[in-house]
């Protein structure tokens, strides 16, 4: 059976009409394929119940999983206050999961994964997502049974209230993780990129706690923004400033790396807000995007996904793209979705959202937790050998 997929938008008053129209006009384009898995892409405005009520009542037990996002993307570009699904049908199986207590530990939702694929001996992909504002994903990954192929996102959403949203089959919530377990004649190519670059500021990480970066330099993180950008410590605490901190991530070093982390917001006090712990004592160098940095890094993360796609034939890509993007390329959006089809070719189906940070598999068998960057996951079929 070949690979074969769909993808329907829609915006409407309420989450339920507009989950409806979605999957109606992905069944539409479906034809006469019967749909092997089904993804939704919901604006976190809606409420989950209602857009799953939407969707499950056209889909019925087709396998779904899904996640909010304050935007989706298709083969057209960016849909604001939308729902979007698509349908992926071809010669595989998949099953979904909900596991609920993902907030609370990381790593023994990694166990219950882990043992969940244990039980079944095929080779198996695993695409998952998971709420974004709580949760250890680093945790997470680095529990992760080594050998998984596993890739995802973070959901993201309403940056003032924290709201985020994930479904798999009938349930929904907040706090949790979502997975689908694929199985079967489908191979999955991934690449990622990001469009920041270090712009010469250094710091010294001086106090971090948790989730909290607390000082730069021996001065409130706010402070120390405050001085380079020219607004007053105060005003990062509120909006916009204290959600605009995600434009300028920091690099630290890890190993000979420089990885990507940034805030999610700055708090009262004048500490960012991370989704990764940061240890003290460590250097960071401030990064700055750029839109031509951007859509080079969607071109790059493309061509890596193809290549790792090997002679198997693209049928659908899933973007994941850091929530930072949206606010880098507004006056431009949808840009990113352009650049991956320079690659891709516009043929192809493409869903996808804006997420608090993206999973990718590595060779040395650790899922890597990303910031800031481009995630591009394409299906395939594998050619006969």
């Amino acid at each position: 059976m070949t690979l074969f997929s769909s993808v329907g938008s829609a915006q409407a008053l309420d989450g339920r009409e507009a989950g409806l129209q979605a999957a109606h006009q992905a069944l539409n384009r479906m034809g006469v394929n019967a749909p092997g898995l089904a993804l939704v892409i919901s604006s976190h405005q809606y409420q989950a119940r209602e857009v799953l009520s939407g969707v499950s009542s056209l889909l019925g037990e087709i396998p779904m999983l899904g996640f909010s996002s304050p935007a989706g993307f298709t083969q057209e570009g960016q849909t604001p206050h939308s729902v979007v699904v698509a349908l992926i049908s071809g010669d595989f199986q998949a099953e979904t999961m909900w596991f609920p207590g993902y907030a609370q530990s990381g790593r023994e939702t990694a166990t219950k994964v882990a043992q969940h694929a244990a039980a079944r001996v095929e080779r198996q992909s695993l695409l998952f997502f998971a709420d974004g504002f709580n949760g250890d994903a680093e945790q997470f990954c680095s529990a992760v049974t080594p050998g998984l192929h596993i890739t995802g996102g973070l959901s993201s959403g309403d940056l003032h209230t924290g709201n985020t949203y994930q479904m798999a089959g009938t349930q929904t919530g907040t706090g949790g993780l979502v997975a689908a377990f694929l199985r079967g004649n489908i191979k999955i190519g991934i690449g990622y990129d990001h469009g920041w670059d270090p712009v010469g500021s250094q710091f010294r990480v001086t106090r971090s706690r948790g989730f909290w970066l607390r000082t730069l330099d021996g001065r409130p993180a706010s402070e120390t923004y405050a001085g380079l950008f020219g607004y007053p410590a105060r005003d990062w605490a509120f909006p916009p400033l204290n959600y605009l901190a995600r434009l300028y991530p920091l690099g630290v070093e890890q190993g000979e790396d420089l990885v990507v982390r940034s805030p999610i917001r700055v708090e009262a006090d004048g500490s960012f807000r991370m989704n990764a712990n940061i240890r003290d004592g460590i250097d960071a160098y401030l990064l700055v995007g750029s839109r031509v940095a951007c859509e080079r890094a969607a071109r790059q993360a493309t061509q890596q996904a193809l290549l790792q796609l090997g002679d198997a034939k693209p049928a659908f890509a899933l973007v994941l793209v850091d929530i930072a993007w949206q606010m880098l390329l507004k006056a431009q959006p949808g840009i990113e979705i352009a650049a991956v089809q320079d690659i891709l070719g516009t043929k192809i189906p493409i869903a996808g959202g804006y997420t608090l940070g993206q999973i990718a598999p590595t060779t040395d068998s650790i899922p890597k937790f990303l910031n800031q960057h481009i995630l591009v996951i394409v299906f395939g079929e594998p050619n006969p050998s």
